[in-house]
């Protein structure tokens, strides 16, 4: 027999009742989110991931919500519904949920914010969509509310506090996205490491296709004193590719490679001494 308040529910009431339940949607009416920052990659986590629902299904449903074309937009489950692909699957058990774009974006970044690796890309992608969608959020303060505004957190800090890194890092993070994306691919290969990353991601579009030809040619990536002299030279507009080819050969430190052949060396050593502890003699 049906509850009190289940006879009196309204038909809003209901359809949110249904779309909160678990329901199985075919993987083919799904999409993935827009500008979904996390990559979805077929490592080893995704083998295993494979495996399990070979054997047990999916064990954690998926959040989607309604698109205007009649499809559904994941939300969160965007490995899960690769893996069911790959696993030979046609449908994945999902919760159907009301949310506006803002809700969506955070909730998204939030479901993979929480995973064990997570790319500088990932990360810069990620912190820029969920901050601005908490700005938009919070939006202006009311007339009533202005006396206020001093006492309020700002959205950095608030993020900050969620994610466990510092407003400043977050900022770092985020100016990652203005690099081009053959830029960012090399931090995210760690060819660039995240400081140089950083300054450079102040250059102008054109200088850093610039520099990626100057990169590819040399075979060398920037330190972090030479994309901080980059840096400065573009703000004060004056980094031609003269300059640039001056400062990519600058303070780069000098670099020899030694070998040696172990029955070379072996016979100015006593017979027990270990390779290493010749090593340690010769250095």
């Amino acid at each position: 027999m049906k509850s009190v308040d289940d006879l009196f529910k309204t038909s809003e009431n209901l359809q949110a009742d249904a779309r909160e339940k678990v329901v199985y949607v075919p993987l083919s009416e799904m999409h993935y989110f827009k500008n979904h920052p996390f990559k979805v990659l077929d490592d080893e986590k995704m083998l295993d991931t494979i495996e399990s629902i070979k054997q047990y299904g999916v064990l954690s449903p998926g959040l989607v919500r309604l698109s205007a074309d009649g499809s559904f937009e994941i939300v969160s489950g965007h490995r899960r519904h690769h893996a069911c692909e790959l696993a030979g699957l046609t449908e994945m058990p999902v919760i159907v949920r009301d949310i506006t774009d803002d809700e969506a974006i955070i909730i998204m970044v939030d479901s993979n914010l929480q995973r064990e690796t997570l790319l500088p890309s990932e990360k810069a992608f990620a912190y820029k969509m969920k901050l601005d969608a908490m700005k938009r959020q919070a939006g202006r303060p009311s007339k009533q509310n202005l006396s206020q505004v001093g006492t309020q957190k700002r959205s950095d800090q608030i993020l900050a506090e969620q994610t466990g890194e510092s407003r400043n890092q977050i900022q770092r993070y985020i100016r990652l996205t203005e690099l081009m994306p053959e830029l960012i691919q090399m931090v995210d290969d760690k060819t660039i490491a995240f400081s140089p990353a950083v300054e450079l991601s102040y250059l102008t579009k054109q200088e850093q296709e610039m520099l990626l030809e100057v990169m590819e040619r040399d075979e060398s990536a920037p330190t972090l004193a030479q994309a901080t002299k980059l840096k400065n030279q573009s703000q004060e507009g004056k980094l031609t590719s003269e300059v640039m080819d001056l400062i990519m050969h600058d303070d780069k430190p000098f670099e020899t490679k030694l070998t040696f052949k172990d029955k070379e060396i072996s016979k100015y050593f006593p017979s027990h001494y270990s390779t290493d502890q010749k090593m340690k003699y010769i250095f």
